[in-house]
């Protein structure tokens, strides 16, 4: 019988001369190197964590032929080491791969260091200084970026032997430091709970690829938070036990006893909380305890903050409110007499309504008697364009919810709460429909005892995009005074814009200008999803700004239900991206071109930055030398790594649920059934009160027939409303029980 024995591998090695094609996501590369033993420059093609010009590389795999390519090195197993020989050193360095170090730094120090710079750099960095240019801050920049590349690096290649990409392994290395690799091997599912960018099936990849058994008890358990944070991100802060069972059970493919266990140990340990609540389903609801825990206390700081006197002494309202009049030039109607009234004699109000009727000339006049009153007015709204538009709508300064409460990025919390409240007579909260849960508690916690809190909000627009529906909630427990405003005033009344966004909240036909017809608000219809892009491309580059006077990227913003499709945020992004900023100057990385000028959104908070979710910026310079891109926040100039630009991206076109607080001179949405599962009343109401000059819907009339009739949003499983609709007393006996339980 012939014996058959597989072919040795051939071995090959030399100098990177070119990296044609890296991919930092799995890792594949296309490399040109200087082999030994070879005239010609060789094509080695495999999969390395990261790679640059210069450096040496060692392969263990085969020789090919590509039809199209020719002869090439398909690598099994590569190793890339930095290079030896001084010529190879300084192309290293010139690379760009360690900061501060360009390809006039890299000659100096080759020169003065020689093959020893790497050694240098390692165990004895202050030597740097003895190079010309190089101070105590470049040489700390040096020394950091070399012990950071090194770390990155090796869990890169932890992440590519595991089967997982590498994209995110700066984000591991900064909150996990030099232990990453041991703390995953410990537990991957680490990374799906703290890592943004990895979710739980890279990280059960990881977990199989390490050895971690199918139905272990660390997957089951991991599997069954992993599921919750799911149902947290539809909304729900609790989800039925049952309900929970059939998506671990779908996810994990295990046996239900097994989940059944990974549930109650997480009951057991208090990271999960089991209550039945009759009126919402006659199984238990599982929460993540601290969203229980949020809404418990949430509930009970809103009870005892309405058991003290209001701050305000005993006015005359009646003249408090003519003497405002006389003073702002304004007249009040009647209902919006009642909300005053209400603000100074309440010490917890809500004020809610859509556009054109008037909330913020209440606000105004609370805050303008209020301060006669030498009382400290605090104004805050959950996002930085929200905080923006309050502080030009009232002439007084708002801040964001974080920047009120100032994160501490080192503790993990925010300074200011119960132990150490906020400071102030009277908060106003502006559009308190993005209020989550989470942000709610953390601002409750902080507000003192003393003080009044009045909420300001459209309850009709879209819920905050985290767990919770916290003004809902507020309003319908009927335990918190309320001031609905329905009335739109008279110069509110000639804006379309205006109109028809309480047309859609009422299901009604839409009134839209034409050419004959001169309007804030239009409708271009277009059947094929092709065509309207191109009407949008049109509408955005030439005919609004010419019309209108307006800029193409400042004044500008298209809103989209979706991220996906022809007419999704992220191919009218890169479309609108290539006509109104064709920059050169760019770099890729995470998928995306990033080019001087380009608008850019925020999409996580960074508290190290103090930055947050949503919030829009310019880029104004990218260095490629540092590996860095600097942002313009309004002014504040914030520097991004190459390696944190996932963080980022540009922002032409973003999501309707992105918009959430914000106002834009001119806005275009496109409305088509393409976006069939999306489209909802709420949204497109949501949408159209984004535009403060100009709306354009772009689509069919079939899509927009269904945004507007159809209402049927799921609802959310909360329990707010339940808590706040119980007495004080009952409450704090749960609090109390669930406490020492």
């Amino acid at each position: 019988m012939a014996k058959y024995f597989k072919k040795p591998e051939d071995q090959i090695e030399g100098s990177v001369e070119r990296v044609t094609f890296h991919s930092e996501e799995s890792g594949f590369c296309v490399l040109r190197a200087k082999v030994r033993g070879h005239r010609e420059l060789v094509t080695v093609i495999g999969k390395l964590p990261a790679i640059v010009a210069g450096e040496f590389i060692s392969a263990t795999g085969d020789w090919i032929v590509d039809k199209q390519h020719g002869r090439q090195f398909k690598a099994d197993h590569i190793k890339n080491t930095p290079p030896s020989s001084l010529k190879g050193i300084e192309k290293f360095l010139s690379s760009g791969l360690i900061k501060g170090i360009g390809p006039k730094y890299a000659e100096r120090l080759v020169e003065h260091f020689g093959k020893d710079v790497y050694d240098i750099m390692e165990c004895n960095s202050a030597k740097l200084e003895e190079v010309e240019g190089i101070g105590k801050k470049r040489r700390l920049l040096i020394k950091e970026s070399w012990n950071e590349n090194k770390a990155i690096r090796a869990i890169m290649g932890f992440l590519i032997a595991n089967g997982a990409g590498t994209s995110r392994a700066f984000r591991i290395y900064k909150i996990y430091g030099d232990s990453a690799i041991q703390k995953v091997q410990r537990d991957p599912y680490c990374l799906a709970r703290d890592i943004r960018g990895i979710g739980f099936k890279i990280a059960d990849k990881i977990a199989d690829k390490i050895g971690i058994e199918k139905d272990s008890d660390l997957r089951a358990r991991a599997g069954v938070e992993h599921v919750l944070l799911e149902i947290t991100t539809e909304g729900h802060c609790a989800t039925p036990r049952p309900t929970l069972l059939e998506k671990a059970q779908e996810i994990l493919d295990i046996p239900e006893d097994i989940i059944n266990n990974a549930i109650d140990y997480g009951v057991n340990t208090k990271r999960l909380t089991s209550k039945i609540i009759p009126e919402i389903s006659i199984e238990p609801l599982i929460y993540l305890t601290k969203l229980y825990n949020a809404e418990l206390q949430s509930a009970y700081i809103l009870h005892d903050l309405q058991k003290t006197k209001h701050p305000c002494p005993k006015i005359d309202i009646e003249k408090a409110i003519a003497w405002c009049e006389e003073k702002t030039g304004l007249t009040f109607a009647a209902q919006q007499k009642i909300s005053i009234e209400m603000a100074i004699e309440n010490k917890l109000m809500i004020i809610t309504g859509g556009p054109g009727v008037g909330k913020t000339t209440i606000v105004n006049g609370i805050i303008k008697i209020l301060q006669a009153k030498k009382l400290k007015v605090i104004l805050a709204a959950p996002t930085g364009r929200a905080a923006k538009r309050m502080s030009e709508t009232t002439g007084h300064p708002a801040k964001t919810i974080h920047r009120l409460l100032e994160f501490d990025p080192h503790a993990g919390g925010f300074k200011k709460n119960q132990n150490s409240p906020l400071e102030g007579d009277i908060f106003i909260i502006d559009e308190s429909s993005m209020l989550d849960i989470s942000l709610a508690h953390n601002l409750l916690q902080a507000f003192p005892r003393h003080a009044a809190v009045i909420f300001v909000g459209d309850v009709d627009q879209l819920p905050s995009v985290g767990p919770g529906t916290v003004l809902k909630d507020m309003i319908e427990s009927h335990n918190i005074p309320t001031c609905k405003l329905n009335e739109i005033f008279r110069q509110a009344a000639n804006s379309d814009i205006v109109v028809n966004a309480h047309n859609i909240h009422k299901g009604k036909k839409l009134a839209a200008g034409s050419k004959d017809k001169e309007s804030d608000f239009y409708f271009i219809e277009a059947e094929e999803p092709e065509k309207a892009l191109q009407i949008i491309q049109q509408m955005v580059s030439k005919n609004i700004p010419q019309k209108f006077g307006v800029n193409p990227i400042s004044d500008i913003q298209v809103l989209t239900p979706m991220r996906r499709g022809i007419l999704g945020s992220q191919n009218i992004n890169m479309t609108l991206q290539d006509i109104l900023n064709p920059s050169k100057v760019q770099i890729e990385k995470f998928g995306f071109f990033y080019r001087i000028n380009d608008k850019i959104m925020q999409l996580q908070n960074n508290y190290d930055k103090d930055v947050y979710n949503g919030d829009i910026g310019r880029i104004i310079k990218i260095d490629n030398i540092e590996n860095e891109v600097t942002v313009d926040f309004d002014g504040r100039k914030l520097i991004y790594s190459f390696y944190e630009l996932d963080e980022i991206e540009p922002c032409y076109a973003f999501t309707i649920h992105k918009s959430q607080g914000s106002e834009f001179p001119c806005v275009v949405i496109p409305i088509h059934t393409q976006h069939y599962i999306m489209l909802q009343r709420n949204l497109f109401y949501t949408a159209v009160t984004r535009g403060k000059k100009l709306v354009v819907l772009v689509g069919n009339q079939k899509g927009l027939n269904i945004a507007i009739s159809r209402n049927d949003v799921s609802q959310r499983i909360t329990t707010l409303k339940r808590w706040l609709s119980m007495s004080p007393k009952d409450l704090a006996t749960i609090i109390t029980k669930n406490t020492f339980q």
